[in-house]
């Protein structure tokens, strides 16, 4: 998950070798997020029928596979290609990966389990800007170091992989690639609910913050440190995996509600420190913000998982992720879009409004439901 964010703090430095605006920037995104909803779709159930590790190995070669296309110089077709790879990898870790840290725990550990997976990916998504930045800043060869790093990462990973337990018997029969149906397990279907409303607010604050902050910290701010933009996308995410840890022991209902209002706050604030172009607000915002969408995001996935049956588990766990995706995928494209027409500060507060306005949304239609 770390490679998935490694060009966040360097498409500043794309948008000059390569002469494209900020709109590009986001549509770059959104092909990452197609890429994602594509494995998603097509691996969600392959990893039930055949098992976990012939199917996390070739997400590994995926993530390989962007990391050597970014290394193509000059060459905004790379950079699409690239962003596809890293989108198909990211699928397949978020729905199979997941099921199979919580297949390989026992009854009683499976909490901890989705806690862990949960935290990992939202760690692996705020440590990436890090990486980069830090590399860009402090190295040389700012658009190829990072990628090597990834890439010695990824080899490391793929040992890893090789000595995990698989927990799925492979059933008989030839392998197909089906497009995954869109379905929950009646049974499930109520946490499902309740997990995705909270889920949808949660991602929704995710998607527009990692879009408008880079933007914000070089375009607005005219702030040269990639480091810094680096850091300032880790305090959303950064403070997620806190907020998953912190609220591990608290009750369902109560990580669902105080989540929502913790995002329906933090983006507030967000949206105050674009308007008053007041860095220590957004990041302030940003961590408030990443509290609430950590502690919403950790309960919905642990419920989700550790309800569905084993058979089903990556299936469900897949489509929870593919309505994550839609959600952070939304903003992120309107944002890019009215910031060419009204500019980026004034589009950003307006969206910052509309995510708080949906997170509230959530948090009544909780209330309501849990």
């Amino acid at each position: 998950m770390l490679g998935t964010t490694l060009p966040t703090p360097l498409y500043p430095i794309y948008q000059q070798e390569l002469g494209f605006g900020g709109l590009m920037v986001t549509v770059v995104f959104a092909t990452y997020a197609v890429g994602v909803l594509a494995a998603l779709l097509l691996f969600g159930r392959l990893s039930d029928r055949i098992g976990r590790r012939p199917v996390l190995l070739p997400g590994l070669a995926l993530a390989a596979a962007s990391s050597l296309v970014f290394l193509v110089p000059d060459s905004l077709p790379a950079l699409f290609v690239g962003r596809l790879l890293s989108g198909l990898s990211a699928g397949v870790f978020t729905g199979v990966a997941t099921a199979a840290i919580v297949d390989l725990a026992p009854p009683e550990g499976r909490a901890r389990a989705g806690l862990l997976a949960a935290a990992v990916n939202m760690l692996g998504l705020g440590l990436g800007p890090v990486l980069a930045g830090a590399l860009a800043d402090l190295a040389p060869l700012p658009l190829v170091l990072p990628y090597l790093v990834h890439l010695g990462l990824v080899a490391v990973g793929a040992v890893a992989v090789l000595f995990v337990p698989e927990p799925v018997v492979r059933q008989p029969g030839p392998v197909r690639l089906e497009v995954q149906r869109l379905s929950v397990p009646a049974d499930v279907r109520p946490v499902f609910v309740r997990a995705g409303i909270a889920g949808f607010a949660g991602f929704s604050v995710l998607g527009f913050f990692t879009a408008v902050s880079p933007l914000f910290v070089s375009g607005v701010l005219r702030e040269p440190s990639h480091l810094l933009s680096g850091l300032v996308v880790f305090s959303l995410l950064g403070s997620s995996t806190a907020g998953q840890l912190l609220s591990a022991r608290l009750p369902l209902r109560t990580s669902l509600l105080g989540g929502c209002l913790a995002l329906a706050a933090g983006i507030a604030v967000v949206g105050a420190g674009l308007a008053t172009s007041s860095l220590a607000v957004l990041v302030a915002g940003a961590v408030v913000a990443g509290l609430g969408q950590g502690a919403s995001f950790r309960a919905g996935l642990q419920s989700v998982t550790g309800t569905a049956p084993a058979e089903r588990r990556s299936e469900v766990s897949s489509s929870f992720f593919l309505l994550l995706y839609v959600a952070i995928s939304i903003p992120v494209i309107g944002v890019g879009a009215g910031a060419q027409v009204f500019g980026l500060v004034p589009t950003a507060v307006v969206f910052a409004g509309l995510v708080a306005l949906l997170a509230l949304g959530a948090f009544t239609s909780l209330l309501r439901r849990v």
